[in-house]
């Protein structure tokens, strides 16, 4: 079985060589076992600035099982099991499925593309319901509202293939420990994305690489059977004795035993409308606040000090919070873009939304991430599109504030409620462009507290957070589904069965991987369900 070797120490100037042979030299092995490594995991350790390196840990497969338990056995190395997920798919494979057994799946981002992926893979023939247009069409339309062009409500940073995440930043780091997380990094390699995926503790793939890779995993879907249809909402859902007969309606639906809602975080006509059908739903915490931009070199100081100018070290990434115990409300920054660039993410006229992308390379002049403030029922209402709500009237002040555009100030001049960009020393990124605005006239006061409070504690942790003339734009509201859609044990919604809630919008998910894992587990539960294989 193969083993890993873990805690290899490597300077900034390193091979992949020079690391597999001092794994080997750790257990005792040669040279002659190098064809037999491959990098595990390789992540950058500075927590102290005068000595950054990088950890790795090292996958050795020598083909020999005695061999391999002595070694671990002798020096801790850990042994692994080399998942074959195809021989373990293989039980739900089906070489034909009736048209009225077709599984549909509404939503085409991580979760609805993984399920689709897998269903089809599989012989189901999914059908995909998106309600955006294609990857390129898509491009197009954000391309010409960032020039000052117009807006479409269907198709843009939020909605269309690929969903929210194929505008960012790509990151495919994960809190899940879940065995499936493997075969979306791999699928993702599979498609086009970079094979360091596979191994960085911190892998991102980039929007210039994702617009490429979801095409190519719809390619896949049709070319086995599925289909995808785009610029087609889900319009509304058949129940007939507690379960699912049809998606869609009026003349234009969609015989189906299934249906797998992976709309999305921003979907909120779509919540509305199977809330009426039925669909049993409850609020849930989120996060609001506002995008921080410094310039890239200046996390790089923050972060390496005296390495900050070495180019074998990754862009700077940071992940920072804090609960003051008090209050016991969090802040903490999320979704970290480094030499990124801070978009218009909005999904409705007359309202704003920031978010954050960057391209693989992560060379722009800026890095931006989000600082944002946990909210919950108790501050918004425990009705469920009371979260919704919250969010609408700070999306919608938010424009007003702006005069159309997205609101912004120096960091110095949101914490004395000034709100302009006087001494701004860092040129905020969005477009089609900024107003100065101060945040205290569209969010509340308990949120704009607490981010001066957690922007206080992070310049302890971080001199750059520190910087008065570092920019601030609004709102950033869209950091997770306001709802939950409530699901059993199988998988399935309480209340209508085979309806499978999935993914970052039915609030079971936050992040690429995470919700590409979701899509996979609800794939799984719809084929267990038509083979019987559900005790």
């Amino acid at each position: 079985m193969p083993f890993i070797i873990r805690d290899i120490k490597a300077e900034t100037a390193f091979t992949a060589e020079e690391i597999f042979l001092r794994a080997l030299k750790k257990v005792k092995l040669g040279r002659e076992y190098l064809p037999f490594c491959r990098m595990n995991r390789l992540s950058v350790d500075a927590r102290k600035r005068e000595d950054i390196h990088f950890c790795a840990s090292v996958w050795v497969d020598t083909g020999d099982a005695s061999l391999e338990r002595r070694i671990c056995s002798r020096y801790g190395c850990t042994p692994v099991e080399d998942i074959n997920f195809h021989e373990l798919y293989r039980r739900y494979e089906r070489d034909s499925i009736p048209e009225s057994r077709r599984p549909v799946i509404a939503g085409f981002g991580p979760a609805g593309m993984f399920a689709a992926l897998l269903l089809a893979r599989c012989g189901y023939r999914p059908i995909v319901l998106e309600r955006g247009a294609d990857a390129d069409k898509r491009k197009k339309q954000a391309e010409l509202f960032k020039s000052g062009g117009s807006f479409d409500e269907n198709t843009n940073v939020q909605f269309g293939e690929g969903g929210a995440g194929t505008f960012s930043d790509g990151k495919l780091v994960t809190r899940v420990k879940d065995t499936r997380c493997r075969y979306v990094l791999e699928s993702f390699a599979e498609f086009g994305a970079p094979a360091e995926i596979l191994y960085k503790a911190k892998p991102h793939v980039g929007t210039d690489n994702l617009i490429n890779i979801v095409k190519n995993i719809r390619a896949e879907v049709i070319r086995l059977g599925g289909e995808v249809r785009f610029e087609t909402p889900l319009t509304g859902i058949g129940v007939n004795i507690g379960r699912v007969v049809y998606a869609g309606s009026g003349e234009d639906i969609i015989p189906t035993c299934g249906i797998i809602g992976a709309v999305g975080h921003s979907a909120r006509d779509t919540f509305t409308m199977l809330h009426s059908c039925g669909i049993d739903m409850e609020p849930k915490a989120f996060a609001v606040g506002a995008r921080i931009e410094h310039t890239r070199q200046s996390v790089r100081e923050s972060l390496y000090g005296k390495y900050s100018d070495d180019p074998r070290l990754p862009e700077g990434e940071y992940n920072l919070n804090f609960t003051p115990r008090d209050t016991g409300r969090g802040v903490y920054t999320f979704c970290m873009c480094p030499g990124g660039t801070v978009i218009d993410s909005r999904s409705e006229e007359k309202s704003i939304v920031t978010n954050g992308c960057s391209e693989y390379a992560r060379d722009g002049r800026n890095s931006n991430s989000a600082v944002v403030v946990s909210v919950s029922p108790k501050d918004f209402g425990d009705g469920v599109f009371d979260g919704m709500a919250f969010c609408e009237r700070i999306e919608r002040a938010a424009y007003t504030a702006g005069k159309g555009f997205a609101p912004c100030c120096t960091v110095g001049s949101f914490i004395n409620g000034s709100g302009d960009l006087k001494d701004a020393a860092v040129e905020p990124t969005l477009l089609p462009g900024v107003t100065a605005a101060d945040f205290h006239s569209f969010m509340p006061s308990f949120v704009t507290d607490a981010m001066k409070r957690g922007l206080s504690e992070f310049s302890k942790r971080m001199h750059c957070f520190g910087e008065k003339g570092a920019v601030l734009t609004a709102p950033e509201t869209r950091t997770s589904s306001p709802v939950r859609i409530i699901r059993g044990e199988d998988m399935q919604s309480l209340s209508v069965k085979g309806f499978f809630p999935c993914g970052e919008g039915a609030g079971y998910a936050g992040g690429i991987t995470s919700a590409a894992v979701d899509g996979l587990r609800q794939a799984e539960a719809f084929m267990e369900e038509e083979a019987g294989l559900r005790v």
